[in-house]
């Protein structure tokens, strides 16, 4: 005869469906140095500090016109004394495959198939809600703010009415790039590789941030506050990221885990 009490403690003690689903697909754990995960949340909380406060240095020169809102006009005209036909058009391409309608397209197609790949949900989740947050910030600030845009008559493929400061395109792209790159690099073992990773988000991210203001849509000023605000993004995504899946181990797990293949996603445990 099974005792009622038992079998009361067995079926609470089976996992539920949600439960299984979380540890399978969303619990990830990858074995660190204590000071390796002080450096992350280092890391993360410099990001946040440094990003804020060029953000307030840049939203101040912008508002009161001066210090680095001088930087504007130059560059504006350093870029247009350059327009030439092909480089307008390798412009107008970059311009549509970061802009509002082809982008959320990439988004969505590299966290579907990342997490149909990798078997994972944590990362792909986590790169998605970043982005979302700088759509929120953007949609947030950019009409408090309220900051025109340069003469219509500079614009080179349509009106655009609306704010210009902080740039959508631009913040977008980076929160794609830097949030994406330190999710798939951070687990890589060679820092070096790390490096140009993120020396190749910087690149393209720069590229995108001239293509604005070349097409005569955006301020320099505009694209530095924006990649001022993704660096904010990015150090909450390391500081969640460290906290959700660093367990601290001995020098014994974390030289095994040194050796061991990239997992790109999947449950270490």
């Amino acid at each position: 005869m099974i005792d009622s009490t038992d079998a009361h403690t067995k079926a609470d003690e089976k996992p539920g469906r949600f439960q299984r689903f979380h540890e399978r697909f969303m619990v990830e754990e990858r074995v660190l140095s204590a000071a390796a995960k002080r450096n992350l949340f280092i890391t993360g909380a410099v990001l946040i500090v440094a990003g804020l406060v060029g953000f307030f240095v840049v939203l101040d020169s912008i508002l009161e016109s001066d210090d680095l809102s001088y930087i504007d006009a130059p560059v504006e005209h350093w870029l247009e004394s350059g327009r030439d036909g092909w480089l307008t058009t390798l412009m107008i391409i970059l311009s549509i495959v970061f802009g509002p309608i082809a982008m959320p397209i990439i988004i969505l197609v590299t966290t579907v198939a990342w997490g149909i790949l990798a078997k994972h949900a944590w990362r792909p989740i986590l790169l998605a809600g970043g982005m979302i947050l700088g759509v929120i910030v953007v949609q947030l600030l950019a009409p408090i703010i309220a900051r025109d845009r340069p003469p219509a008559d500079e614009m080179m493929i349509g009106y655009d009415p609306t704010s210009s400061f902080p740039s959508g395109h631009v913040m977008g792209v980076a929160d794609f790039l830097f949030i994406g790159t330190y999710l798939v690099f951070s687990r890589h073992r060679r820092p070096v590789i790390t490096t140009l990773a993120f020396v190749v988000a910087a690149f393209v991210v720069l590229l995108t941030a001239a293509c604005r203001i070349y097409l005569g849509y955006h301020w320099a000023t505009d694209a530095v506050g924006s990649i001022m605000l993704s660096l904010v993004v990015l150090g909450i995504v390391i500081i969640v990221d460290t906290w959700r899946t660093v367990r601290v181990g001995s020098p014994e797990e974390v030289a095994e885990s040194d050796r061991r293949p990239e997992a790109w996603g999947r449950n270490e445990r």
